[in-house]
């Protein structure tokens, strides 16, 4: 009696060209298109904007049509004394009203962080409701309170036998208005964001520096500091930003004077865009101030980031 074999056939392993199976392929495509939508908007309202932009400083308008000159737009600013005007009024404010509300929101946290006061929640919201104000807002609302001859600031100071301060009128003192406008506005926003790092510093910190002997200074040096490193940085480039930035609060306090006092970049952007209508040079000092603030933000980052 003979047997007869029969092979057993095993299905061949696909080779390594061949394609994925449909279902694979579609859980690999399938992220992709949940994202485009999000990449188109940011494509249509982001990307295409920025490069347009690059592309008309590129360019000057004469009588009415574009025509293309290269760099000029950007040399020009070497020698425009106005951007330079704008760019030292943006620095001082960087330099002197930027330290001074950061400051001043550190101790505001350290105080709304603190165990002996009470009703905290309310203090929380109360220095943080000036962020809510619009930038318009409040701009108009300081206006008023500075005016020189109205103004409630003047009033209360002639009642007590001071004579009143060209606010808005005067150089130095516009610079003041504008400091402390500034100062009034942000300084809730940012002890918030320092208030928020604070309480995740553990308290046997400072009960370890107690049994050491160090006093509240001491704990605050090398406590408290520490642990507001990644919030101050935070805060930090946030405000320098926001400082190259700013429009708002010179147009509707002063308008850039008096005698370009308050001009900053933003406000002189503003005039050669939609004044004279120089889009090539309103554009270019754009890209100058990106470059600018990528420039701060990078030293910002190498001296008060984490060393590794």
């Amino acid at each position: 009696m003979t047997a007869t074999a029969t092979a057993r056939t095993t299905p061949a392993a696909p080779s390594a060209g061949a394609a994925a199976p449909r279902p694979r392929r579609r859980r690999r495509v399938a992220p992709y298109l949940f994202v485009l939508p999000a990449l188109l908007l940011f494509s249509a309202f982001k990307i295409y904007p920025i490069g347009r932009s690059f592309a008309i400083s590129l360019h000057k308008t004469v009588g009415g049509t574009e025509q293309f000159v290269g760099a000029d737009n950007y040399t020009r600013l070497m020698g425009d004394p106005l951007f330079w005007t704008a760019l030292k009024n943006t620095a001082v404010i960087l330099v002197v009203q930027v330290p001074v509300m950061l400051a001043l929101a550190t101790g505001l946290a350290v105080a709304l962080n603190s165990r002996m006061l009470r009703a905290r929640a309310v203090f929380r919201l109360g220095f943080f409701l000036p962020m809510v104000t619009g930038l318009v807002a409040y701009g108009v609302i300081f206006s008023v309170l500075l005016n020189k001859d109205f103004g409630l600031v003047n009033w209360l100071m002639e009642l007590v036998g001071l004579d009143p301060v060209p606010w808005l009128t005067d150089p130095l003192w516009a610079k003041v208005s504008l400091g402390v406008a500034l100062t009034w506005h942000y300084t809730g926003y940012n002890a918030v964001i320092l208030l928020a790092r604070l309480q995740s510093v553990p308290a046997e910190l400072y009960d370890a520096a107690a049994v050491d002997g160090a006093g509240a200074w001491t704990s605050f040096r090398h406590v408290t500091l520490p642990g507001l490193r990644p919030a101050l940085l935070l805060t930090t480039v946030l405000s320098t930003i926001g400082t190259l930035q700013i429009f708002d609060e010179p147009y509707v306090l002063t308008g850039g004077g008096p005698d370009n006092a308050t001009l900053t970049i933003g406000v002189y952007l503003y005039q050669n865009a939609f004044k004279y209508f120089d889009f090539g040079y309103a554009s270019a000092i754009a890209y100058a101030l990106a470059v600018l603030i990528g420039i701060l933000g990078f030293i910002q980052f190498r001296l008060l980031g984490e060393k590794t």
